[in-house]
């Protein structure tokens, strides 16, 4: 399936920012599920400042912006050629070794909702892919999809508390319990063509866990499957704060900042 892919963040400041820096992970790379066959990123109201590969693989950008101007605007656009794999990833790659996927972080840390979650799975757990999906299932039908109910900095106990949240929070408490249950588990941000519109304004998460003999498999909780050529991968990392797309800082700017999202996938 070929994707076509345009992803426009745009951020305005009610005063001149004295400084700031975006850090950019918005270049899919090529890997069996996917092949890239154009990309490009623009920027207008900043400058590139430095592109290297972080710990995991992505493509980071950073990207400064100073001076008087009130907006900055980042558009990336391409084509990405995609199959279906049934989420499976294979052999683990990336400088980051597979026992650093285990460790906790803020956003994932286990307590007492975590440990009931992975208590109450039925599946044996010699069937790591079967316990996985339940895991999945199980989290869907805790947590419902609900915009606004959560926020990025929630961790994965708050989430599963209450009782709503997006793709984001899904995916966080899928890798609390995946490393829970002694599996390597990580974050993964990229897109999703849906079937019923092309317009979007955010772009997707899910997360992905290692599994002996397969590798690394992907699981979507917030739609219940794991990805297949609907999906293009950005990034991953231990969490949201490893692959968000744009993340950054800002001083000497003391207006409130707006930003606006459009994201286009089509086939």
């Amino acid at each position: 399936m070929l994707l076509t892919i345009t992803h426009v963040t745009h951020y305005s400041y009610e005063s001149p920012v004295n400084y700031g820096l975006q850090e950019l992970r918005l270049v899919p790379q090529n890997d069996p599920g996917q092949q890239v066959r154009s990309w490009r990123i623009d920027i207008d109201g900043g400058k590139k400042e430095a592109q290297f590969r972080d710990q995991h693989g992505n493509e980071v950008w950073l990207v400064s912006f100073t001076g008087d101007r009130h907006e900055i605007t980042v558009t990336s656009t391409g084509q990405v050629e995609t199959t279906d794999t049934a989420g499976v990833q294979g052999m683990h790659r990336g400088f980051a070794p597979l026992w650093y996927f285990l460790r906790e972080t803020e956003l994932t840390r286990c307590g007492d909702g975590i440990r009931n979650l992975v208590d109450a799975l039925r599946t044996s757990r010699s069937d790591s892919v079967a316990l996985l999906h339940e895991l999945s299932a199980s989290i869907l039908s805790r947590v419902s999809y609900q915009t606004g109910a959560t926020e990025s900095g929630h961790t994965a106990e708050q989430s599963l508390a209450s009782g709503a949240g997006v793709c984001q929070d899904h995916s966080h408490i899928f890798l609390s319990a995946a490393r829970l249950l002694g599996l390597p588990a990580r974050y993964v941000s990229g897109y999703l063509m849906l079937n019923d519109r092309v317009d979007q304004q955010a772009s997707h998460a899910w997360a992905e866990a290692h599994v002996d003999g397969l590798g690394w498999v992907g699981f979507d909780v917030s739609n219940g499957i794991s990805p297949d050529a609907r999906y293009v991968r950005l990034a991953t990392g231990l969490d949201y704060s490893d692959a968000a797309p744009i993340s950054g800082m800002r001083f000497g700017s003391h207006g409130a900042e707006s930003l606006v999202v459009n994201i286009q996938v089509a086939q």
